[in-house]
Parts: structure tokens; sequence; C-alpha cells
């Protein structure tokens, strides 16, 4: 059995040392190097290269492990253990100096995440955690919230920038939660998002349309920390399913009732 902390604790160094070039590289960039994958969808020579960079640093800590990573740099896929890397994640805040954006990184064994590393680069916030082990944020336990209700609830999101089929019934949701929620706020990184709820900074997130990158190692740290995660029908499906719901244990029935009135449809 590997050492997961050992593990973890390489994989927030993999992940500062490819921040600190991510950083450095935002002055240089602009139209000329900026393509276009889909609709709203971008991507540059930075997302590629950091990937890069981190399936070569991670591939010595566990050999045998495959990748499953969004600029498909590596396709190699591991029996038991594979890594699931989004190595900026926020990318449009990016390219356009806003934050916050991240690197995303998570462990899987078999069929469930063993290890979570979210670094959110702007703001220099490791959140993290591995298996039987809290959540931390830069070496300090965190956990979600306790708000009680929907009403006193911080909610985040994210816009939809693809498959818009839904699109009316996430706006009759948005506008249900801007009346009966403390408020609600879009940062454009789903994984800083999830970390976010881990910390207590949102009491709730909900998103469609994601990837299993976007929201692994996320989801994972949000579970570290004493909250609960699904898919909008209320399974487990939320990696590669393509949706997610994420909040603290006292708020997450009516979150995710509320969710699912709109969302269901």
């Amino acid at each position: 059995m590997i050492d997961l902390e050992l593990i973890c604790r390489e994989t927030r160094k993999i992940t500062i040392e490819v921040g600190a070039f991510i950083k450095a590289q935002q002055n240089k960039i602009n139209s000329d190097v900026i393509e276009t994958k889909g609709t709203h969808d971008f991507v540059t020579f930075v997302d590629k290269t950091a990937e890069t960079k981190i399936i070569e640093s991670l591939k010595p800590l566990i050999p045998e492990a495959g990748f499953i990573a969004e600029e498909g740099t590596e396709t190699l896929i591991g029996s038991v253990y594979n890594w699931i890397i989004d190595p900026l994640d926020g990318t449009t805040n990016y390219i356009n100096g806003f934050s916050p954006f991240a690197i995303s990184i998570a462990l899987k064994r078999e069929d469930k995440i063993v290890l979570g590393v979210v670094y959110e680069i702007s703001l220099n916030e490791c959140f993290y955690s591995w298996e039987n082990a809290p959540a931390y944020l830069n070496n300090k336990t965190i956990s979600v919230s306790n708000t009680p209700t929907l009403e006193t609830s911080l909610v985040g999101t994210g816009f939809p920038y693809r498959n818009f089929d839904r699109l009316d019934n996430y706006m009759d949701l948005l506008k249900h939660l801007c009346i009966n929620s403390q408020g609600v706020r879009r940062l454009g990184s789903a994984a800083t998002d999830l970390s976010y709820v881990a910390c207590g900074r949102f009491d709730a997130f909900y998103e469609y349309a994601l990837e299993p990158w976007d929201v692994a190692a996320g989801a994972f740290i949000v579970q570290q920390a004493g909250g609960h995660v699904c898919d909008f029908h209320s399974g487990d499906n939320y990696i590669f399913g393509q949706e997610i719901i994420a909040s603290n244990s006292l708020n997450f029935a009516e979150i995710k009732a509320c969710i699912q009135e709109f969302m269901l449809k």
C-alpha cells in the first residue's frame, strides 16, 4: 500500500512549483497564443506545458499510475491508480487577468478518490487531503460551514459555457437563489469553488456541464472537511456525470431539494 500522506506532500510541492510557472507566464498571454477548443472554451501553451510538467513530476511517485488529464498530453490509463488533472482550472480568468485560477490534482484508486490537491495560485492557497485524513488549507485543518438553511447560505455556482439545453432551468434556479439565499457568487473555477465550500467560505456549490478534472479533487476535499457531495439525482455520479451539488451537512437536504426542483424538470 502506498503512503498517501507522503504522496500528498509531494503532490503539493508539484502544484506550487508548477503554479509559479503559470503565474510567471501570465503577462505573456495574448490573442496569438490562445486556442479555442470549443464554444467559450480556451487553452494556451501554459495549460499544455503545465500539464506536461505535472505529469512528468507525478510519474515517479506511483510509476504504475495512469492519467486522466484535461489537455490529453498523456493518455495512459492505469489498472488501479489514475491521476485526474486540471493543469489550469479557470483559463478564461487567467487569460483576462482575473482570479481565481487553480491547479487541481486527484488520485483515484480503482473507483474511489483517495487524494486531492487544489492549489489556487493567485492567493497561494493550497487545499488538500488524503484518505482517512482531515482537510487542510496551508497546513491548517479546515471544515465546512455550520450554516443551517438556504436562506442564510452563500452559494457558489458556475455559468454554463456550453450545453445550453438546460439554461432556462438554470436561470430560473439562479433567480430563485438570488431571492431566497444570502447571495450567489460565480468565480470561474469549479475547483476553487469546491475548496471554498470545504473551508466554509461558501455554504454550498452547484454546477452542471463539468468534467472530471474540474471536480474530482475539490469534491474529495469537501467530503474530508465534513461536507456532502452528490449529483443532481442524489447519486454519486458527480465526477463523471457532469453535475454536482456540494454543501455542509446541515443545509444539504434543503439545497439539494431546491436544485432538483428546477434542474430536474
